[in-house]
């Protein structure tokens, strides 16, 4: 993880990853050749990237989409940066809304499109909350893993968006974002009265459903008229773990 100490810290679920050492903190000056979770991905994450997630492993930018001036892009060395498509933050701060993802959830959503489903839980496991995530967001994350390659997640994610047109968009400029920024909840995610995270209710058995996925694939595939894949729709913020003032405690 690239860090640029644009989030509080005592709620970046990144930093709590690290400390777990499940994560490891990168300097600007590091360079990285696996997938890279990143605003400036020009494709999606897809079931497609697992060798690479797989032999060199996953990483992401954790800072403001309010401030992406600041962050020093062009120094980074990013071997793969991706996309995450449309998905619902489950954390504290942030529940219930679209593309709002803190580190951990960006990290496991991605693991789980490479099919790399344990990994995943083991980090949403350090979280009370974690197993809402896949609440949230199951059938979605079942539709994405299913996919071959990020045109295929862009076509299930436009699908479902078309068939869903009540469902809350994510804010189309940096100074809505920065009203309403993505944080997660470390130390302070004691008090969501949420359960802890339970592997055989949680897990999402992408594989015993292999056999239906044949029967299951979108009706929608056929709708290749959508509109491709939109920046700010789908530019996940899950490099943004920032917190404003106004919901910080």
């Amino acid at each position: 993880m690239w860090d640029f100490g644009q989030c509080d810290a005592k709620r970046c679920t990144g930093r709590k990853l690290s400390r777990f050492g499940l994560l490891k903190e990168l300097r600007v000056t590091n360079g990285f050749g696996g997938v890279v979770l990143s605003p400036v991905g020009t494709q999606c994450v897809s079931k497609e990237d697992n060798p690479i997630v797989h032999g060199k492993g996953l990483a992401v930018v954790d800072c403001s989409w309010a401030r992406l001036s600041d962050v020093p892009f062009v120094k980074l060395r990013c071997g793969a940066p991706r996309l995450l498509p449309w998905l619902v933050a489950a954390n504290p701060v942030n529940y219930g809304r679209p593309c709002q993802l803190s580190c951990v959830e960006a990290l496991s959503a991605a693991l789980i499109i490479c099919r790399e489903e344990d990994t995943a839980h083991l980090l949403l496991g350090k979280f009370k909350w974690g197993h809402s995530f896949l609440s949230l967001n199951r059938d979605l994350l079942k539709a994405y893993s299913r996919c071959e390659n990020g045109s295929e997640i862009i076509n299930v994610q436009n699908s479902w968006l078309s068939s869903n047109s009540s469902v809350p968009k994510p804010p189309l400029n940096a100074e809505e974002e920065s009203e309403q920024t993505t944080e997660e909840g470390s130390e302070g995610d004691s008090d969501d009265d949420l359960p802890p995270l339970e592997k055989n209710l949680n897990h999402l058995n992408l594989n015993q459903d292999e056999e239906e996925s044949g029967e299951e694939e979108s009706e929608d595939d056929s709708d290749n008229d959508l509109p491709p894949l939109e920046k700010n729709l789908n530019h996940v913020n899950s490099n943004r773990d920032e917190e404003s003032e106004e919901e910080r405690e």
